[in-house]
């Protein structure tokens, strides 16, 4: 049996760069995923916000690595061909009380090192964004914040540490681990996978994974956010991201516009029970445009295409927690938000964590940082749709009218590594189904092209794997024949 340098349990968007950073460090890496697809826990759902660095408290790992993941992450989206943009961020107050707290996240932010701050007056910060709300008195301006695309993130990193040679397994729900002559044994009560080395990213079952090795010291809190998607229409409401003054659950519900010209409302901050419960509430709903209004004016929510819920995983640390319980095993848990910021920082530290147990690191001469996503028709000039079109003319057949999504993008992204095999995961990867009409009319034609591509009957594709089929039966067609 092959033993791995390191096994990641978990391929959110933490695990898919500690991957990226082992592979570029020449570890034999295999990455163990529950689903069906890499990136469909809290990194498929939340809001995309590179923060920062003003909102962690003083000399936490949280401070140290939102600093230092947010000065990594546009050169890394660069190499990666992920869309990152440095909008900035406003947090706007109401009252004396937000003033005073924002004066705090001021003074916080210049002891973490974030650069570029200013404290606004409510006249100021209307003449900069003129869609907020008459109520907003105050504001602190951080210019050094950005949007990007988590799921689309995770996607690249995995696959650039695919592509220089790290294994891949979904469908693999680790049930128990244990240790052996310098060995670990990660089981999915089927199979098997041995290494010198685990990092623990499992998001809100960390904790579960921590107990299979003895260690209950972790407890991992779900906390429930429900959000509300805007169509490209409404491009435009607000260019940075709006905050409201943070509280005890939370950066409250921001209104933000995303790396492909949506609108992102949201979230709510309701701790649960349930590790995996992403249903929305009409409560949660209504709540996310109750306090969203008092930041921003007429944001026009009949435009909403779509709602889903994340869950975050709160850790009972007050901070990320990072270490090594026993030797060659690292946890990386309650890695809430700044997460997605952060996730390049820890990498790195993980990797040190990981050199200081044994393990022997050196960077590969033969690494190649670089992802290349399937070409995004809608976003070529005209010369360059008819350049690409004569010389594959499936780039001439749209797919999706939504979002301009061509045949040939789907086909290219189907033989790219990490495969997508389910519909959701095609869609994270292509944005095909990501429009106003949510795959109503694109769908059929999406999946004859995938189980052509993929080789498999489409009787046996799925919306997100697991039970979910999307075809139950074939039909008789108006001339006798099945389909």
């Amino acid at each position: 049996m092959m033993i791995y340098d390191v096994a990641i349990i978990g391929a959110g968007v933490v695990g898919a760069m500690v991957a990226r950073e082992l592979t570029r460090q020449g570890q034999s890496v295999i990455l163990l995923e529950k689903a069906s697809d890499v990136a469909t826990g809290a990194s498929r759902a939340n809001s995309g916000i590179v923060h920062a660095g003003f909102d962690a408290k003083e000399n936490s790992l949280k401070a140290k690595f939102n600093v230092a993941g947010a000065n990594m992450m546009a050169s890394l989206c660069r190499e990666m061909g992920v869309a990152y943009v440095q909008n900035g961020s406003l947090v706007v107050g109401f009252d004396q009380e937000d003033q005073q707290t924002l004066e705090g996240l001021l003074k916080r932010g210049v002891e973490n090192g974030v650069t570029g701050l200013a404290l606004l007056s409510g006249d100021e910060v209307r003449a900069l964004e003129p869609s907020l709300s008459e109520d907003v008195t105050c504001a602190l301006l951080a210019p050094t914040g950005g949007i990007v695309c988590p799921y689309e993130l995770t996607i690249a990193a995995v696959g650039v540490a695919m592509y220089n040679g790290a294994e891949l397994k979904t469908n693999f729900a680790v049930s128990s681990i244990t240790e052996e002559g310098g060995v670990w044994h990660l089981s999915n009560g089927e199979e098997t996978v041995c290494a010198t080395y685990v990092v623990n990213c499992a998001g809100t079952h960390s904790d579960d994974i921590a107990r299979m090795i003895g260690d209950d010291r972790i407890t991992i809190t779900p906390r429930r956010g429900e959000y509300i998607l805007l169509d490209r229409a409404c491009e435009g409401l607000v260019s940075r991201t709006i905050f409201m003054a943070p509280g005890k659950m939370g950066k409250g519900v921001l209104v933000s516009p995303t790396c492909h010209g949506n609108i992102i409302v949201g979230p709510t901050a309701v701790n649960m029970e349930e590790k995996d419960n992403t249903s929305t509430t009409a409560e949660g709903l209504a709540e996310v445009r109750r306090l969203a209004q008092k930041s921003v004016k007429d944001i026009p929510f009949g435009r909403g295409i779509t709602i889903f819920c994340g869950i975050r995983a709160v850790g009972n640390t007050g901070d990320f927690i990072i270490e090594c319980p026993r030797p060659r095993f690292v946890h990386c848990a309650g890695i809430e938000s700044p997460g997605l910021s952060a996730s390049p920082a820890i990498a790195l530290y993980v990797a040190q964590l990981l050199q200081k147990e044994g393990a022997v690191l050196s960077i590969r001469a033969d690494f190649d940082p670089h992802y290349t996503p399937a070409v995004h028709f809608r976003h070529l000039s005209d010369e360059e749709k008819n350049d690409i079109i004569a010389r594959d003319p499936r780039y001439g057949r749209v797919i999706c009218r939504c979002e301009t999504v061509t045949e040939g993008e789907i086909v290219q992204t189907l033989h790219q590594l990490p495969i997508p095999r389910d519909l959701d995961a095609l869609k994270r990867r292509t944005r095909c189904g990501m429009g106003r009409c949510q795959g109503g009319f694109c769908t059929p034609y999406v999946t004859e092209i995938m189980a052509r591509e993929l080789g498999v009957d489409e009787l046996s594709l799925t919306k997100s794997g697991g039970d979910s089929p999307l075809l139950l039966a074939a039909t008789k067609t108006a001339k006798g024949g099945t389909k």
